[in-house]
């Protein structure tokens, strides 16, 4: 059988995806016979019985078909596929989308896109995954309660362990968006207990070149005496814990600043000294949205949201975040708004983050001039975050 180019080439793509463990799925589409039968087949990655192969769900018209194959079977089932079958292919990698369209003139062209996520792939059949963070040998999270003495993870939690890995993992897929030097400084506002600091740290250690140094920032003095202690108990000398607020800490120079579930403005405050450090990376995990919440007073048709008390909690928040990504996109940063934490961990499971080669300190008045349109349909007059950047 011919196979055409650019199909050739994206299987190749989905090889080597696999391989290295950066796939996430393929979605095959657009039926080449609409009275076909078969409308659809989704692929992912899973493992059975410690093999690595390719899920292939075949979605029919009255029933679905899954077929697990190896590496080797897949090239050719592909091919067949989408020669046969499909005109589309949409292949989405932890680095790069790919997306393949054909027509029936056998015409096709492959299409690379930034990657729509960077969540590393789960291997769900038997609830496998990659961890970035091992607990083998762990001395801080022995001590911070998350493993057992012989270091295993303590039952009760095993969510903490997944999630101070899926954080490692949205981080590094952040870090990859911005063009770093050799040295690499880090703030963590409101780091509490370190679960995600210290983590962070082992992470990057293993991987940066040049210096690397985080700093955790917490108000409570017998926390920050505690890490600092698990700190030189790991053999972390670029790690450290000062005590200080959001608003108030006397910080290093730094290139990424994160804040994690700071209630409120504290999210704002912590937004505010990332844009005026001009910090190539910023990232938040809001929790609480009163400010905006108390001015809601639209006097149109979205009233008819608020006039509910758990929709108008839930449109604050959504309104809240939207204008600070939107802030953060007046001065040069390229956003975005996703899960952080699945919901039955925690319903304050929104993440923003900001990246920018090249921030600037002189907003962008026509983004700016959005935010303003979008006060006025909910009847805002002003953000916190405007209010410290003097907007």
């Amino acid at each position: 059988m011919s196979i055409p180019n650019n199909i050739a080439l994206l299987v190749e793509k989905i090889s080597e995806s696999m391989t290295n463990s950066k796939l996430i799925k393929l979605t095959l589409s657009n039926k080449r016979n609409k009275s076909d039968d078969l409308n659809n087949v989704f692929v992912k990655p899973v493992v059975i019985r410690d093999e690595m192969l390719l899920s292939f769900v075949y979605r029919h018209a009255t029933r679905d078909v899954t077929k697990n194959l190896t590496l080797e079977e897949t090239t050719e089932v592909l091919s067949s596929l989408l020669t046969e079958h499909f005109f589309n292919a949409d292949l989405f990698t932890t680095e790069v989308d790919w997306l393949l369209l054909s027509n029936k003139r056998g015409n096709s062209k492959l299409l690379k896109k930034p990657a729509s996520s960077t969540e590393i792939p789960l291997f769900s059949h038997d609830k496998i995954k990659r961890r970035l963070i091992q607990p083998e040998g762990n001395i801080y999270l022995r001590e911070l309660g998350v493993l057992t003495a012989d270091f295993k993870v303590k039952s009760d939690m095993q969510d903490k362990f997944k999630q101070i890995n899926k954080y490692v993992e949205i981080i590094d897929g952040i870090l990859k968006s911005v063009e770093k030097d050799d040295a690499l400084s880090v703030v963590d506002m409101g780091s509490g207990k370190g679960y995600l600091t210290f983590a962070l740290y082992d992470y990057l250690k293993s991987r940066q070149k040049g210096q690397l140094k985080v700093t955790g920032v917490e108000f409570r003095p017998d926390l920050v005496e505690k890490c600092n202690k698990i700190a030189t108990d790991s053999g972390f000398d670029g790690l450290s814990f000062i005590k200080g607020t959001i608003e108030k800490a006397k910080l290093p120079g730094f290139d990424m600043l994160i804040a994690l579930h700071a209630c409120d403005t504290a999210t704002d405050e912590a937004i505010f000294r990332g844009i005026k450090s001009k910090a190539p990376v910023i990232v938040c995990a809001p929790c609480c949205h009163k400010q905006i919440r108390k001015q809601l007073k639209p006097d149109n048709i979205l009233k008819e949201i608020t006039r509910h008390g758990i929709l108008e909690e839930r449109q604050a928040e959504m309104l809240t975040d939207t204008i600070r990504a939107l802030i953060l996109e007046a001065y040069g940063y390229k956003t975005r708004v996703f899960e952080f934490i699945a919901t039955e961990h925690t319903p304050k499971n929104v993440l923003i983050s900001g990246t920018s080669n090249n921030p600037t300190t002189k907003p962008n008045q026509a983004v700016l001039e959005r935010v303003k349109l979008l006060k006025a349909q909910f009847g805002v007059e002003q953000h916190h975050l405007e209010k410290l950047l003097g907007i």
